[in-house]
Order: C-alpha cells, then sequence, then structure tokens
C-alpha cells in the first residue's frame, strides 16, 4: 500500500500535477487515495528521502523547490550519467533502441515543424530514456531514475524548451548525438551529449530568471 502510494504522488509531483512548494496533508492524502494516514506517512517519508518532498516542523510537509545549487548539482551528475549512457550505446552496436531512436528523432522534427512544444517535450524525455536503456547498465539506469525524479525533469524541460529558438537547437543537438551513436563513435557520442546536457541547463536557468523577472 505505501509502495502504491509513494508512486502514484511520486508521478504527481515529477510531472507538476503537484507544483513546487504545494502543500501535502496527510489527512487530505489519506482522503484523496482512500487509506489510512500511516501508509501517506511512511510513503512521504520515502519521497523526502528522495528529495522530493520537504518536511518542515511544526509547519508542515510540502512539495520541495530545488535551489540553484541543487539544481546545477543534479544537472552536473546528469551530464555524467547520460554522456556515459551514449558512450555504451554506441558501442552496442545496432540494437533495437537505436531503431527507436530514430523513429523518436523523425517525430521530434516534425513536432519542431509544427512549433508543437508540448509533444517535443515528450519526445525529448523518451529521446534520453531510450539512451539511458539502451546502454544496457542496470546500475546506471537505477542512479539515472533516481536523479530524474529528484529533478522533476518533466516540469523543468518545458522551462528550458521555452527559450527561443531551443526547439530548434535541442533537435540539432539530438540528431549530432544519435549520428555519432549510429556510426559508433563513443567517444564523441559521450562528449556531445555531455555538450547537449550543459546546453539544457543554460537554458533552464535562463528560462527560471526570466520568469522571476
Amino acid at each position: 500500500m505505501q509502495a502504491r502510494v509513494a508512486e502514484e504522488l511520486r508521478q504527481m509531483i515529477t510531472s507538476g500535477e503537484l507544483p513546487p512548494r504545494s502543500s501535502l496533508s496527510e489527512m487530505a492524502l489519506s482522503e484523496t487515495f482512500g487509506v489510512s494516514r500511516t501508509p501517506i506517512r511512511e510513503a512521504l517519508k520515502q519521497l523526502q528521502i528522495e528529495g522530493l518532498v520537504e518536511v518542515r516542523p511544526r509547519v508542515g510537509t510540502f512539495v520541495a523547490v530545488p535551489s540553484r545549487r541543487e539544481l546545477t548539482e543534479l544537472f552536473q551528475m546528469k551530464e555524467l550519467l547520460e554522456g556515459a549512457a551514449a558512450r555504451l550505446l554506441a558501442f552496442r552496436g545496432n540494437v533495437p533502441e537505436v531503431e527507436r531512436l530514430e523513429a523518436n528523432m523523425k517525430a521530434a522534427d516534425a513536432a519542431v515543424r509544427d512549433g508543437d512544444a508540448e509533444r517535443y517535450a515528450a519526445l525529448v524525455h523518451e529521446f534520453h530514456d531510450l539512451i539511458v536503456v539502451g546502454a544496457d547498465n542496470s546500475k546506471l539506469e537505477g542512479h539515472y531514475r533516481t536523479l530524474m525524479n529528484q529533478l522533476a525533469y518533466a516540469r523543468l524541460v518545458r522551462t528550458s524548451l521555452s527559450r527561443p529558438g531551443r526547439l530548434d537547437e535541442s533537435d540539432d543537438e539530438h540528431h549530432r548525438v544519435l549520428h555519432l551513436v549510429q556510426a559508433k563513435d563513443g567517444d564523441r557520442a559521450e562528449r556531445v551529449m555531455r555538450e547537449h546536457v550543459r546546453m539544457s541547463h543554460q537554458a533552464l536557468m535562463a528560462g527560471m530568471d526570466e520568469r522571476r523577472a
């Protein structure tokens, strides 16, 4: 029961359904999920460990908001993991994930042509996920899943892509990564993937600054 509640809450937070700073009342959540407060309390403890929930003594429990420093540290880890994943995938050769990446890029190109940022954002998530799954390294993938939950990436990518011209830039960067994976050039695939993650981070920070202004 606790695991089910934790997973559903995790999805609600990472998707943005529960926005940053949202209050998480045990009583309200107990009614929402139709369970007692005990599994709710245990689920919130688990999400606090994962960095998704913040508990303020004598105040309440809230959806966590990563600081700029925390975001930078998380993106540094994202860069390392995804760079390594691109390298490993390139060395594996023509595996099913490469074909799925090719299909992903065709759909992404169409989304960019149509100016459909929402559709493109979903395809971005899929692209990165395929790179990691294609690396075929369970330890790397496990760390990546935890990291992406902490980032609540599905929410952040929309801010990054809101920057003028970022949609086209991101699509071009994905094409470069895929080309190097197809060429089995692991060294350059890793380098270009890391550069792409750094560019995404810069676009995110700029977008966040604009929203605060």
